[in-house]
Formats: C-alpha cells, structure tokens, sequence
C-alpha cells in the first residue's frame, strides 16, 4: 500500500462535495479523493495485487504457463475497494457522508468468464487450477492465432464493421480471447454465462447490476450500430461459437458518464462510502483520462504513456483508419466520434531493458549519483546529438498494436557495435516509442483525421527528455496533463456527471480537469535529425511488419514449437518477467 495527501492541499470546507475515482492499473489500484466543485485532488491511496500478473506461472497450481499469457485474479480487484478507498478517505480527512459518488476505471481488454450471478470461474470449485477460468489481462497475447482467423474471415465475407477497426481485430479483444476460450478449454466455456470486461465487472460488485459500459463494448466488443457480429459469422470461425455474443456478451449497454447504479449496503461496508451513491458507468483508463487532461475536443490526441501507450482523440467526422484500435459514436465524450490507436510496450520496454540488459556497475554508479537508474541513464545519453549513437530500434517487443495490428512482431535494435554503450541502446529505445507514435500520428492526418494537438498523461511524462524527444520526434508542441493521476481524476469527473453535480463529462472536465499547454516544442534541428533517422525506422517497419520479411513470426513460431516439445526443459527461472504498472511507471 503506498499513500499520499496532495501537497498543499486546499481549505476543505464544511459544505464540500466529494467524489471518488479508481483506477485499476496492470499490477495496483489506485484511489483518488476528489473534490466536486474545483477538481482539487485531496488524498489518494493505491493497492498492489497481491497476485500481479500471471506471465509465466499460475499461482494456484505452480503451472507454467505457456508463451504470450498474462492472467489476473479478480478477488485482487475487490481487495483495492477494500484498501486504498478507506485509506484514501482517512488521508483526506473528510466525512464519508460528504461523498456524493464514486467512479472506476480499467485497462482494456481485461475480460474474464463468470456465472450467472457474477462469481469469477477461478473460484468455482475444482475450476481454480484451469488457467482460462481467470481474467485474461490486456496484454494477453496469446489469441492471436484466433484473431489472425477473425480478420481473414472478416475480410472474406466483407463484414462492415471491420473498417471501423482499422482492417484488424486484435488478438487482446474480447472475441478472439472468448474464441481462445472454447477452443482450448471447451468445458469452461460451456460454464461461462458472461464473458465480462473487468471495467463492467467491478462496477457489478459494486452496484449488484450488471451493465455493460459503452467504451468497452465499442472499442474492444465489436459493438457497432447496436450490433455485434451476427451468428452466422461466428458459425463460420466455429460451430460452437455461433451465439457467443447472444448468449455470453450482449447485455445493457451504460452510456458514459450515466450511473450504472447506487453502492450496495455490502460495498458500501468495503469501502467505508455510504450506501445508495452513485456509481458510474465503467470506462477504459485512456478513455475517461481525456477530460481530466482537457483532451475532450476534435484533432486533441491524448497519449496516455505507461507500461503501453493508448492514444484516443475525438473527431466531428467519421473516417476509416489503417490500424487504429477502433471509432466510436460517443467512445469518449458524446456527440463525438472517438478514436482509438496504441502502442502495446513503451514503459514495459524500458523496464525489461534496464533490468535485464543494464550492468551492474550502472546502478552501482546510480546509487552513487542519487539517482533511479532510468534518471542516471537518462543523464548519460541526454546531450548526445541526435543520431550520434548510430542505433535505430523497432518497438515492438510486445508485438505492434497500431497501424499494423500483429502481436507477433518482435523487437530489435539495428546498429549495435562493439562500441555501442547500454545508455545508447536505452535512448534509441526511447527514440523508438516516439517513432511509433509519429506512425500512428501519421495515420490519423493521411486519413483525414488530422491531430491538432497533443497532450500526453501518465507516468511517463515525469522524464522530460523523453517528453522533449516526442516533440522533436512529432515536430509538434507537447501539453501535459497536470494531475499525477489522470484516470483516477478521470473517473472522479464521471463521478460527479452520474451524480449529477454536472451536466455532461465536458463540462465537468472544463472545472475539475487541468493541462499544461504546449509545454515542450519542437527544437528545429533536432526535429531535422530525427527525420532522417524516422525514414530509415520506417524502411524498418515496413520491411519486417508488412511482408517484406517473415522472420519475425517465424521465430515465433520455432519459440512455441520448442517449448510445446519440451516444456519441462523450458521452464522460467524463479524471477520471472518484470513489469511495470502504467499510470506509476517512472523512468
């Protein structure tokens, strides 16, 4: 549990209103004591998971899992209401009675199978030890082989909402993870009443009813026009998956910012919060950031920067993207379209660079320094000019969420010499990031999207070379969002919109959200050098992730083979894979 009072926190007053936003990160929940009238952010509390993610191994059974998995145990979900919300209330120094609502927030897609009255399968009886009985967290990569089935299928039969995902459904959505499902646990899949996102989930625990949220079901459910995918789709990728959406998807759909119901009187003892507040309709953690970061208008593309990046931005016009994530009518604000894109590893790739690629003497110097060892790396590399390393790194070592939608993709650093220091591997990484995003940023223009503005959330931002680097990288000014937690104050504001302390989400963004703007601009020769290097990232990019070369997926493929063939050989080492939770990622 870590906790903090917001420094120099405002002159609470006797009449304050408050609400409550929680965000659920990759490995902590967090919550946020908001105050209604101003924004001011009073005290907040988070939680770690007790079971993390499960990448290598289910804790429940000592099982290795296999290549791509990334698992969670629901029950963690529930402890952060149980932990960080009291905390957050005791921190602050209110009256539970003075708050008027409480709001939630999940990364996406995070689903798992239940039964009828919403208990996870993972604690049915005898099912604790099957891995597809948990929630299969967003970076769950291991359905790719189902979603690369749904795409070519789509494509065969010109399903018309396939253009409305940019050409590709991702193998971290909920129906090629539901597909992976029955055909690899067939059992389990006959016991699942509801295939449920986590966001919906803990709203559920919290209300007792179940509505599905529109973000969710839009952008990662295949919800279009009041639709899924018809039947005879489904039929066509499986038999058996025929009435998956009839039967374990659709549901009430909640509009964003609505209450999805009042705090039960067994939440409300959980909590410490007084029963029959409202509850907001659940939402993605990128998605309700946006009017806590003033991102609410067409052309502002919000990057929310952690262990991945999800970049949305809303738009008056409705255009197909190549590669985006999806476009939703009201995804983030209503009466807009909202956009979609993402980048699957940026902090994470960081974090798996310095604690698996850095010498010990760096940290020991680090130390020495005063420093973390992502500022002492930082300060190596910073002055360097640009291209001066002679490096050039793809980003995809968590595969390539957007444009090109294949998490097969792996990462790789051209350039490396016998001279080549760790500090320059780790700057072209940084540089890498950026690179992708100016793809994506790209995109969007050459669609007839254009993005006007870019403001970046997350915690990330704290290191301003990196935040420099994008500007260079973008040739455009960056803002930033001034709160440390923008989901968090994100869910707070569709707090008090289902309250009704607020019309609507922009209005209450426009008094409780804050940004910084252009608080980086581009320096013109370093955004010169970076165009050089951007084509040859670009040469790369095409190269391997458009066909020009298989390898790749090929080495994939061999990686599977030989851990299928051998798996008691293969087993990962006791320390298994480091992560780095999103919104608290420092570097």
């Amino acid at each position: 549990m870590t906790n903090s009072a917001t420094p120099a926190a405002p002159v609470l007053r006797p009449g304050d209103q408050f609400v409550i936003g929680v965000d659920y990160g990759t490995l902590s929940g967090r919550a946020l004591v908001v105050r209604v009238s101003d924004g001011a952010e009073i005290a907040s509390a988070s939680h770690d998971y007790p079971h993390g993610v499960m990448d290598t191994m289910l804790a429940a059974s000592g099982e290795t899992l296999p290549p791509e998995w990334a698992l969670q145990v629901p029950a963690d979900y529930v402890s952060v209401l149980k932990t960080a919300v009291p905390e957050a209330i005791a921190l602050a120094g209110i009256d539970p009675a003075q708050v008027i609502g409480i709001g939630t927030d999940f990364t996406a897609s995070t689903p798992m199978p239940v039964l009828a009255d919403g208990t996870p399968l993972n604690e049915v009886p005898g099912c604790e030890t099957r891995p597809h009985a948990y929630v299969k967290l967003w970076k769950h990569h291991a359905a790719q082989s189902q979603a690369d089935r749904i795409n070519v299928l789509a494509v065969d039969l010109g399903e018309s909402w396939l253009p409305r995902y940019g050409g590709l459904i991702s193998s971290e959505w909920e129906f090629a993870k539901g597909l992976q499902l029955l055909e690899e646990d067939p059992e389990l899949y006959a016991l699942t009443d509801h295939w449920v996102e986590a966001a919906d989930w803990i709203v559920w625990q919290l209300t007792g009813r179940y509505v599905r949220n529109a973000c969710t079901a839009g952008y990662k459910g295949i919800w279009q026009d009041g639709k899924y995918p018809s039947a005879d789709f489904l039929a066509a990728l499986n038999p058996d998956f025929a009435r998956f959406a009839i039967d374990k998807v659709e549901h009430q759909i909640g509009q964003l910012g609505d209450a999805a119901g009042t705090l039960t009187a067994e939440a409300a003892a959980w909590t410490g919060l007084p029963e029959g507040i409202a509850v907001a309709v659940g939402n993605v953690d990128a998605h309700v950031t946006a009017p806590a970061a003033g991102a609410v208008e067409p052309g502002q593309m919000l990057a929310i920067m952690g262990t991945s990046t999800c970049h949305v931005m809303n738009s008056e016009v409705l255009r197909e993207v190549p590669g985006m994530c999806g476009v939703v009518d009201g995804g983030i604000v209503s009466g807009l379209y909202g956009y979609e894109a993402g980048q699957s590893g940026v902090g994470d790739i960081f974090a798996w660079y310095v604690k698996n690629q850095v010498p010990p003497r760096y940290f020991e110097a680090a130390l020495s320094a005063g420093l973390s060892i992502h500022e002492y790396l930082t300060s190596l590399i910073e002055h360097q000019p640009v291209g001066g390393h002679g490096l050039v790194a793809l980003d995809w070592h968590s595969g390539n969420r957007s444009v090109l939608v294949d998490h097969e993709l792996s990462g790789v650093v051209f350039g490396s010499t016998l001279t080549t220091r760790p500090e320059e591997i780790y700057r072209a990484l940084f540089e890498a990031t950026a690179f992708g995003t100016r793809v994506i940023v790209e995109t969007f223009g050459a669609s007839g999207v254009p993005v006007t503005e870019f403001i970046v959330a997350g915690g990330l931002l704290r290191n301003t070379f990196l935040m420099q680097t994008y500007s260079d990288v973008l040739r455009m000014p960056i803002s930033t969002i001034v709160s440390d937690q923008g989901p968090a104050l994100g869910s707070a504001i569709h707090a008090a919109v289902a309250a009704r302390a607020y019309p609507d989400v922009r209005a209450a963004g426009q008094v409780m959200g804050k940004v910084n703007r252009a608080q980086y601009t581009p320096n013109a020769a370093s955004a010169d050098a970076y165009d050089l290097l951007f084509a040859e990232y670009t040469l790369l990019h095409d190269y391997f992730g458009r066909g020009g070369n298989d390898v790749m997926h090929r080495l994939k493929a061999l990686k599977r083979d030989a851990l299928t063939a051998a798996p008691a050989a293969s087993a990962p080492s006791a320390i298994g894979t480091p992560s780095t939770d999103g919104e608290g990622a420092t570097i």
